[in-house]
């Protein structure tokens, strides 16, 4: 089910009276639970039973460590659950690349073809099961003896299918109280969920248009528009992830649970470390932590420092897609992060003015992760290679009657014209620069008279309304 379908928009309401009319927590949880296998099972109700199987697991994996069977319960956990991931979503991936190493050597190999469907949302749950199960093993929090609270915590629909990825230290507790009706939380979250659809229905997927058409057919595009078309996938998948980030955080605050956010206005960041601490920030947490961190983090020198950064982003790329342009993807993130690296124990120079610094490390990291967000957004390492070929070598760049051509072109069959695409986006700039300054992005149009606050509201509702009778899936739900 997608939170900007009209399904979910009958869906919620009916969840939210049937959760606060209760007021016991077990039949909470169990109506929490009913309602998110509900919501899976509208993608394929067949998978419902990947998610039993993980929750069940990991459960007696819990109760296993804490009995005294730490290593076979963890060993448990980690088999299945990683068996279960890289079934589904590597197999394939594997035996493929397994064929072409053979082949570029000149040895023909059959193997058999792997067109398995992938699970929506299998490496977020995946992932936070994992987290439960290696923190009972380290001792750092108990095992969870309540089944149904530990399948409510699993299967939590909000965050289910696409994160924020939770630590069972921060949600299990919250389904153990009573929670009471606030308000004012319900606000903040109705407010936080239209922020949210805005960025996905009017930022992302008006740029979604121009940048599928764009990504397409490279060769026949100037360079000035292909530059342009890496823009906007930047603020696409940035509308489209932090969107539904935002939906599901806000969701969440209608059943009084509070969920982690998951991004802090990456795009302002000086360099690409301070970049992956605002992007999706509970995925970094979980590498830090379960990765870095027990390879050494940075405190082994700086050669082993950039190997364990190394590793942490090619398993972040391959993590997020079975395919080597997420690889490549995560290795030029990591090439990025040499000079964070580099620069950490040294002192900024101060010869020019702060400003100026600021502003150019602000435009470096930009164009960095706007540069590689086109291997993330190609279909192989080749088209890409096409794409920043034509990108840096192509003609147009001094004969603007042809950018002109080509823009028109364009406009003729693109369903969203490039004003509409360019105009989101700036009044996401604006608005979150508006938030940056303040750092509180759930009081956006708070201080507003309420008048102008509502009009706001209509307007952007009145628009989502009318994109609802064919709603566009989510970038993440693919991972």
């Amino acid at each position: 089910m997608l939170f900007n379908s009209f399904a979910f928009l009958a869906f919620l309401p009916a969840v939210f009276l049937l959760h606060w009319a209760v007021r016991n927590t077990t039949w909470r949880n169990g109506i929490l639970l009913a309602a998110s296998y509900v919501f899976y099972g509208f993608w394929d109700v067949r998978f419902l039973g990947l998610i039993v199987l993980s929750t069940g697991v990991d459960f007696l994996a819990g109760l296993m460590m804490e009995g005294g069977k730490k290593k076979l319960g963890l060993w448990m956990s980690l088999g299945v659950n990683l068996g279960v991931l890289i079934t589904f979503k590597y197999a394939g991936f594997f035996v493929s690349s397994w064929v072409d190493a053979w082949q570029a050597v000149g040895i023909a190999m059959s193997m058999p073809v792997w067109n398995l469907v992938l699970p929506v949302g299998i490496s977020f749950y995946t992932f936070q099961t994992l987290s439960y199960t290696l923190d009972v093993y380290r001792g750092s929090i108990s095992a969870e003896r309540n089944p149904l609270t530990f399948a409510a915590f699993v299967a939590f629909f909000p965050q289910l299918v696409a994160g924020p990825i939770e630590r069972a230290s921060s949600l299990l507790p919250q389904f153990h109280k009573l929670r009471t009706f606030n308000y004012d939380e319900a606000r903040a979250g109705m407010r936080l969920m239209l922020w949210g659809l805005f960025k996905k229905v009017l930022v992302a997927d008006t740029c979604a248009a121009w940048v599928d058409a764009l990504f397409s057919d490279p060769m026949h595009h100037t360079g000035p528009m292909l530059a342009l078309g890496a823009v906007l996938f930047g603020f696409q998948i940035y509308g489209d992830f932090s969107g539904y980030s935002d939906i599901a955080v806000g969701t969440a605050r209608l059943f009084g649970v509070r969920l982690h956010p998951n991004f802090n206005f990456p795009y302002f960041a000086r360099n690409i470390g301070a970049f992956w601490r605002r992007w999706h920030m509970t995925l970094t947490a979980w590498f830090r932590d379960y990765v870095y961190i027990p390879l050494g983090g940075s405190r082994e020198g700086g050669l082993r420092t950039f190997r364990n950064t190394a590793v942490v982003f090619l398993l972040s790329g391959l993590w997020h897609g079975a395919n080597w342009t997420f690889i490549a993807w995560g290795g030029v993130h990591a090439i990025m992060f040499v000079p964070v690296l580099v620069r950490r124990n040294r002192a900024a120079s101060q010869r020019e003015p702060q400003w100026l610094r600021r502003g150019a490390n602000w435009a470096l990291t930009f164009v960095g992760v706007t540069g590689a967000w086109v291997l993330f957004r190609a279909e192989s390492v080749g088209a890409a290679w096409q794409y920043y070929l034509r990108l840096f070598a192509g003609p147009a760049w001094h004969n603007w009657e042809s950018v002109r051509a080509d823009w028109l072109a364009m406009e003729s069959w693109v369903p969203f014209p490039l004003k509409q695409a360019t105009g989101a986006v700036l009044l996401l700039v604006l608005a979150e620069a508006l938030a940056h300054s303040i750092q509180a992005k759930s009081r956006f149009l708070q201080p507003a008279a309420a008048p102008l606050r509502w009009l706001c509201y209509a307007l952007v509702l009145s628009q989502i309304y009318f994109r609802l009778g064919a709603p566009q899936g989510f970038i993440y739900f693919q991972f």
